[in-house]
This record gives structure tokens, sequence and C-alpha cells, in this order.
């Protein structure tokens, strides 16, 4: 039927009169799709698994020409894991648009001094961008007609990815839109936003919906490390069934916890920025495959990593600022491992005793309910895996 209706259409060859002239009319009409005022640059927060990826996505691949063989649209992420995963989103979504190209300015992907790059969007981080825009030459800032910067709360807090971002920014021609993409929209974020995009539309989440409301919050108090540890080994014994990941503060917890997890004969990988790059893809690629059951990560992970299968996720510890203060933001983004796309997903904290107060503060701050369980109660972790 839609075919038949399709190939019905005529093509109309009368002339259309424009009646309403007047710029200021909210009636003013126009003649073309493309007058109309839609490339507008955009600051967009939400919460971790909702399509933020998605939604910029779209706008590179609709506004990039395939018949034009030179960078066009370019997207900064934070971490090269992240930079993948937003190449994968495009290549899955845009995967009728043959002509259009992706390619990575991230660390490992070497390319020439004097390359002439053909692909239309560019996704990478900012220190190995800047490389090819200012030191290689090799990607030509006045040709991008639109400017992506994802997970832009995490590029203020890691040191320099700001003003790399900024220095990029600036050789962008000022008729380029540039999309602001971020789980959190807090004060620096804010700031930060105000310096690089003029006249935004602004798109956001008030403070009491940021929380996924998919994910149960349940958290479990220990004496001491290896007690977190047997705590740890009830929970995955009586409830998790699949793939889960455990996040820990540092990179020497998350190795001495994988070292007691593969002497119990579990299945681990682990994720820490200290990995080369080849090494992290190939740990991601890993349990993406399901070769691991267990991904134990640092904070590297917690943004931007998704992968479907993982409806678990366990702080081995919470994450905290400087200061010893709950890091609301990571908390936020750690779970949201758990529940992509609206799926349920459950979450776990297992604290020591004298961190239960980073707990309250976190269920305050997001207007939230953390249950606490008793870590040795085998029957009432049964009866929540049953549920």
């Amino acid at each position: 039927m839609n075919k038949l209706i399709h190939t019905s259409l005529v093509e109309s060859q009368q002339h259309v009169e424009i009646l309403q002239r007047d710029p200021s009319s909210p009636l003013f009409s126009i003649k073309t799709f493309e007058e109309l005022p839609l490339p507008q640059n955009l600051i967009a927060q939400s919460q971790s698994g909702t399509g933020k990826t998605a939604a910029f996505v779209l706008a590179m691949l609709s506004r990039a020409n395939a018949s034009e063989k030179y960078p066009q649209c370019l997207c900064l992420a934070p971490t090269y894991e992240l930079a993948l995963q937003i190449g994968q989103v495009v290549r899955t979504i845009g995967k009728f648009c043959t002509d259009i190209k992706v390619n990575y300015a991230v660390r490992g992907n070497r390319v020439l001094k004097g390359t002439v790059l053909e692909e239309q969007i560019i996704i990478g981080t900012p220190g190995t961008t800047l490389d090819w825009c200012f030191k290689q030459r090799i990607l030509d800032l006045r040709k991008i007609s639109l400017f992506v910067l994802d997970e832009a709360d995490i590029m203020i807090d890691m040191q320099g990815l700001s003003c790399q971002s900024i220095r990029i920014h600036r050789a962008l021609p000022k008729s380029c839109q540039v999309l602001l993409f971020s789980a959190t929209y807090k004060e620096p974020v804010r700031a930060f936003a105000e310096r690089i995009i003029p006249d935004p539309i602004v798109i956001k989440l008030r403070e009491e919906e940021l929380t996924l409301s998919n994910i149960r919050q349940y958290f479990m108090v220990c004496q001491g490390l290896d007690e977190q540890y047997r705590a740890l080994c009830n929970l995955y014994g009586s409830f998790i069934i699949g793939q889960v990941m455990i996040f820990c503060q540092t990179r020497r917890l998350a190795d001495w916890l994988a070292g007691k997890m593969s002497q119990d004969g579990h299945q681990v990988a682990i994720l820490t920025a200290e990995l080369t790059v080849v090494q992290r893809a190939s740990v991601i690629q890993r349990f993406r495959e399901g070769k691991e059951k267990v991904l134990i990560a640092t904070n590297v992970c917690a943004r931007g990593i998704d992968v479907q299968q993982v409806t678990t996720v366990v702080n081995f510890g919470l994450p905290m600022d400087l200061d010893g203060e709950p890091d609301f933001e990571t908390y936020l983004h750690r779970i949201g491992r758990a529940g992509r796309f609206g799926h349920r997903g459950i979450a776990f904290s297992v604290v020591q005793r004298d961190t239960v107060q980073l707990v309250h503060k976190i269920e305050e701050y997001f207007q939230t309910t953390i249950k606490q369980l008793d870590p040795y109660d085998m029957d009432e972790l049964e009866k929540l895996a049953a549920e």
C-alpha cells in the first residue's frame, strides 16, 4: 500500500504564492526546509541510558554531506572507550548511510602527517584531536559545521580536557553549530558551557529526577576489607547470575579484588586507566562477548561503557572526592551501567561502617531510598533474587 501511495504521488508544477512575508510574524512563511532555524546551539542534560548518544549521532548523520569527502562533524569524548562506543552507534544508526564514513582521533590510531582525511565524521579525545588539528594539520576545523561535546561534566573533572576542548572550539567557524551533552548540569558545567556556547537552547531535568527510577539500590555495612569481600562473595553466590560490573575507588583496590576473585575461581577482567589502549579495548570486547563474567573497574569505566547484558552493578566502596565527600555524579554514572535504555537494574554498595554517612548523603542528594541489607542473611538475598 505504501509503495502504491508513494509511486502515485505527482510532483506539483503549480507556483506557490507566499502570503505572509513579515519576518516578525509567527506565521512568517519560508520556501524551503533549510530556511527553518533548526540548527541551533544546544545544551542537553539527562541521566545515563536515556538516549543522549543517539540524539547527537542522528544530528551528525543528518548534517554530514556524503558527497563532500572531508570532515564536517566533530565529536569529542573524554575517553578512548567512549569515543569507540559513539562510533559503534554511528555505524548502527547510519548503516544505510553507506557513503558517510567515520575516523577516530584517539591514542593508538596513528596517521601520517600530510594524510588527507576523507571521512565526514571525526570522533576523538581532546588531546589527540588537538594534535590532528595543530601539530599534524590533517584536520581543518574551519570546515566543521557541527561540533559535539559529550560527557561535558567529566571533561571538566579530568585535568586539561576542558582547556583542550576550548582551544579546539575557538578554531571553529562562528557558523558552526555546537551541541553539549552531559548527565549532570552543575555550576562548573554551566560556567564551562557559557564560555563556549553562545545563545544555546537548554534542555535539563529537575534535580529530583536525576536518579534512575528503574534501578533498585541497596547497601551493606561491613567492618573491614575482608568482611567486604565475604559480603561480595555472598552476594555473588546467591544473587548475581549473569554479568556484573564492580567499581573500586583506586587501582590498588581493583587489583587486590581481582586477585582475590580469581583465586576463588571467578572469571574476572580488570579495567583501569593504566592499561594501554589495545589492552582496554580487548578487555571491554571480551566482557561484551561474555568471556568474563565480572568486570572490575575504576572510574575510567563509570561513564559511557554500554554492555546491554549487565543488569547488576556493585560499588565496592562508594566514590568520594578529595574532601572525602560523596562523588554524586560518579555514583550516578556507576549505577547507570545497570539500567540502560529503561531496562530494570539493581545496584549494591558494599561499604565499611565508617562510611555509612555517605550513603545517607547520597539518599538526601538524589531524594531516593537506598535499602540496607544484611550481608549474611542468605534468605533475604535469595528472596531478593527471586523478585
